[in-house]
């Protein structure tokens, strides 16, 4: 039988609908396995990309040049443009920005085409560091507001190219449901005293069964409301800590726990093509409020439609509690 269930941290709905399981489209998504020769993110082809912003590079390496472990760039294809004006314009009663802002690639490694699953624990802190490094840079522009941090991978994710990458984005305007996201946690906080994901980590840990793995200091679940079969999320256990503020130690725990978490899901699903968000808070707005970060693995094997779109509401076909049991029967094995 299906459920609506409710996600406090997003206020949105969710319907959870195991005998949308059985509809032909299910899982019916392909990979691509084949190296192009002419992939600009592939060391060696450094001259195919603009130069680059930032890299963690061996000793001697030289920019745009061979031996880097992670690369930054500018997006060739932008949606902003960080030379735009920042000036906001009226038509009416209608704002417009100039489209200005930042649009970065981070080239995740020099090899093409790795599964995260098959990345080493080193390659995952690299790539964290990485976004750390950006983040904090991006911050220093006070015209930026909002940074969205997130990965393609494959076709059903909307990937363009398969070789490892991660986005950044950096906007001079919070979107509107990342600003009443705060302004839920804010509330939550004023009324009861407590940091709403705190309340929700006590929740899963009481209840357990969506409970996937928890280190010293995170903690992996899949959220009561999840949106896609095998979602997972990871946040700090105990400590509120935005993720470019944590030090080195526990990143290397992070990496350690992405890595097992990757491998986990692909047993489960083989290859399979997803999304990654990396959530960060709003840029110089003060909610009061002790943030904890959030990265959520998105499996994209199951294709939405016109509901999904014309509503703002997701179905998904697997339980939640389901996938956690299955993911930690993956450990196990």
């Amino acid at each position: 039988m299906s459920e609506i269930r409710y996600n406090r941290l997003e206020d949105s709905y969710v319907i959870i609908a195991p005998e949308r399981l059985h509809r032909p489209d299910y899982m019916a998504w392909s990979k691509e396995d084949e190296k192009d020769a002419s992939c600009p993110f592939c060391e060696g082809n450094e001259a195919m990309t603009p130069s680059e912003i930032y890299a963690i590079r061996e000793n001697g390496s030289f920019k745009d040049e061979k031996g880097w472990h992670t690369r930054v760039v500018p997006n060739l294809f932008k949606a902003v443009q960080i030379e735009a004006p920042y000036i906001l314009k009226h038509e009416g009663a209608n704002k417009i920005w100039d489209g200005f802002g930042a649009h970065e690639i981070i080239i995740d490694m020099p090899k093409h085409f790795k599964t995260m699953s098959e990345w080493s624990q080193t390659t995952y802190f690299y790539w964290l560091k990485t976004i750390q490094a950006r983040v904090t840079d991006l911050k220093k522009d006070i015209r930026v507001t909002h940074i969205s941090v997130f990965k393609n991978n494959g076709a059903s994710g909307g990937a363009s190219q398969s070789h490892p990458h991660t986005q950044l984005i950096g906007l001079p305007v919070i979107p509107r449901n990342i600003e009443r996201k705060y302004e839920r946690i804010h509330s939550h906080y004023m009324s009861s005293g407590r940091i709403l994901m705190d309340d929700i980590i006590e929740e899963e840990r009481v209840d357990g069964r969506r409970v996937v793995r928890e280190t010293d200091s995170f903690i992996a679940f899949c959220p009561f409301a999840s949106e896609y079969p095998f979602e997972v999320m990871i946040t700090s256990s105990s400590i509120n800590a935005e993720l470019d503020k944590i030090e080195d130690i526990k990143l290397e725990e992070l990496s350690k726990l992405l890595q097992e978490l990757f491998t986990m899901i692909e047993m489960q699903l083989g290859n399979f093509d997803f999304n990654i968000s990396i959530s960060i808070a709003p840029i110089r707005k003060s909610f009061d409020v002790p943030y904890r970060f959030e990265i959520r693995i998105m499996p994209r094997i199951y294709r939405h439609g016109g509901f999904e779109l014309s509503s703002g509401s997701m179905i998904n076909p697997v339980e939640p509690e389901r996938c956690a049991e299955l993911l930690r029967e993956s450990c196990e094995k």
